[in-house]
C-alpha cells in the first residue's frame, strides 16, 4: 500500500535508539552471565579451600596425636628395654641418686657431654 504523503515518517533515529537499546540489553545480559559463572566458579574456589583447611585441620590433630603417642614416657621406656641399652630410669627424689653420674664439662677434652664409652 502506498502511503499517504501527508502522514508523518518515523525518523532514523528512533531505529538507531531502538537497535542501541537492543544491543544494550543484549550485553546486559551477556554480562549478567558472564559474571553469574564467575561467581559460581569463586564459590567453587572458596569450597575446596575450606575443604583443604579441614584436611590440613586434622592432619595437624592426627600429627599432634602421634607426637603425644611419641612423647609418652611409658612408650619410651618400653622402646629403650626392647632396644637392650645400658640406660637406667633416673627416679625422683624418692629413689636413689648413686645411679646418677655428674660429669664435669669443663674436664672433657670432647665438647658433648654424654658419651657410649663408660
Amino acid at each position: 500500500m502506498n502511503r499517504r504523503r501527508n502522514e508523518s515518517r518515523t525518523p532514523a533515529t528512533i531505529f538507531f535508539a531502538l537497535i542501541l537499546a537492543a544491543t544494550i540489553a543484549a550485553a546486559g545480559g551477556v554480562l549478567h552471565a558472564f559474571y553469574k559463572n564467575r561467581q559460581v566458579q569463586v564459590s567453587r574456589e572458596i569450597d575446596a579451600i575450606d575443604g583443604r583447611v579441614e584436611q590440613c585441620r586434622l592432619d595437624i590433630r592426627t600429627t599432634e596425636m602421634r607426637m603425644d603417642l611419641l612423647l609418652n614416657r611409658f612408650a619410651i621406656r618400653k622402646q629403650i628395654e626392647e632396644n637392650g641399652t645400658s640406660l637406667r630410669p633416673m627416679y625422683s627424689t624418692a629413689g636413689p641418686r648413686a645411679l646418677v653420674e655428674e660429669i664435669d664439662a669443663a674436664t672433657l677434652t670432647r665438647h658433648s657431654v654424654a658419651s657410649a664409652v663408660p
